[in-house]
């Protein structure tokens, strides 16, 4: 997909590949964070969810979910806490560097997507 990621880290946990006619909306996904891995310059880790098949998506509690159409990962960063992440990633979106979406922070990853409209929690 982009130098530092592969298809393969955003399969659904059921172990079903990313569908064929979503490819392009993981390819902007991949593409933006590619910007944010520059910018931290350190890794980024998928951490379980990048796109999710509608079952998979109802197991984990989720409904309208942008991970159904393979915009949304949840990430970790090496060296950087969920708030730093999630601080860094704002701070791209501002500066017009990644794509406007839905960034959420949890305890221990962040969501990104990029749905092209802005949601926060």
């Amino acid at each position: 997909m982009t130098p530092h990621f592969k298809r393969k880290e955003f399969d659904c946990s059921d172990g079903t590949v990313v569908p064929s006619e979503y490819m392009d909306n993981l390819q902007e996904l991949c593409n933006n964070l590619e910007v944010l891995r520059d910018y931290l310059n350190s890794p980024i880790s998928i951490t379980g969810s990048g796109y999710r098949t509608e079952s998979h998506n109802k197991k984990v509690g989720a409904k309208n979910s942008q991970h159904l159409y393979a915009k949304a990962a949840d990430i970790n960063a090496k060296g950087y806490t969920p708030k730093e992440l999630y601080d860094s990633i704002e701070t791209l979106i501002k500066l017009g560097r990644m794509k406007q979406g839905g960034l959420g922070l949890y305890n221990t990853f962040v969501h990104y997507d990029i749905r092209g409209t802005k949601a926060r929690w």
